[in-house]
């Protein structure tokens, strides 16, 4: 089963939304901001995807982080990563789709297209 990671409310994921719905994808939701993420979790996808692809650079969260908590972003360490991850969701990006044998990180419809055709 496909799970699509994220916050509810955020545009990107609306979007993501409306196409897995298009497509008829069935999904599972999980919302950072009710269930939160386990730092195990975010390790296990950093076994799958770059530090820097699964951390969002770009936002408030990340302007927000101590200089520690950056330092350990930057570090490559996913244990590190893992705990600032899943004390400040809002820095992963969004969404982040678990299809089991593969992981998407942000909303690419051309990617996900090709992903979810084969």
């Amino acid at each position: 089963m496909t799970t699509i990671y994220g916050i509810k409310s955020c545009d990107t994921m609306k979007k993501a939304f409306t196409w897995l719905d298009t497509q008829q994808v069935s999904y599972d939701f999980h919302d950072y901001k009710k269930q939160g993420i386990d730092p195990d979790t975010v390790q296990r996808w950093l076994e799958k995807v770059d530090h820097r692809v699964l951390i969002n650079r770009r936002g408030t969260t990340w302007r927000k982080l101590s200089d520690a908590d950056k330092a350990a972003c930057d570090s490559g360490d996913p244990a590190a990563i893992a705990q600032v991850a899943a004390a400040s969701t809002s820095v992963i990006k969004r969404p982040v789709v678990d299809t089991g044998q593969q992981l998407l990180v942000g909303f690419d419809a051309a990617q996900w297209a090709d992903h979810f055709s084969q």
